[in-house]
């Protein structure tokens, strides 16, 4: 018996939590075409940094991954054979890296041939990502064992 006092009260007190949620005071207004389109200002966004185009990222992809095999055909023994295994990986390098490029990064990269701290680190993150999974070439057989 002492059920349906409980019943009640958890009964009304949702419908009571239900109209108030959904009442509005506000009176609807329609929102125009320029306040639409018209970007927020959020201060605290301090990004001042201007929007990479996709021919200055295909810039820097080519000129990082030719910049990239070349210095390691220098510690090469056996550059002929290296070089299409060193296109690949430096390309893979090169289009992680440009993902997340800065305008400020290619700048410096491409016009003042520099390599930002920044540059440095995504390298070591896009070298990971692109060699880690490769089989690693199999050591000497020593007198036959393996």
């Amino acid at each position: 018996m002492k059920i349906k006092p409980i019943l009640f009260v958890l009964l009304t007190s949702m419908s009571v939590t239900l109209l108030t949620a959904c009442s509005d005071d506000k009176p609807v207004v329609a929102k125009t075409p320029t306040t639409a389109t018209k970007p927020v200002h959020n201060p605290f966004d301090h990004t001042h940094d201007e929007i990479v185009t996709d021919v200055v990222k295909h810039e820097f992809e080519h000129e990082f991954s030719d910049q990239c095999v070349a210095r390691e055909l220098k510690s090469s023994n056996n550059p002929d054979v290296d070089k299409p295994r060193l296109d690949k990986d430096c390309m893979c390098i090169a289009k992680h890296m440009m993902k997340d490029l800065s305008s400020e990064e290619a700048k410096k990269f491409l016009k003042e041939h520099e390599n930002t701290h920044s540059l440095q680190i995504k390298f070591d993150a896009a070298a990971y990502f692109c060699v880690q999974n490769k089989q690693q070439p199999k050591g000497p057989h020593i007198f036959g064992k393996k």
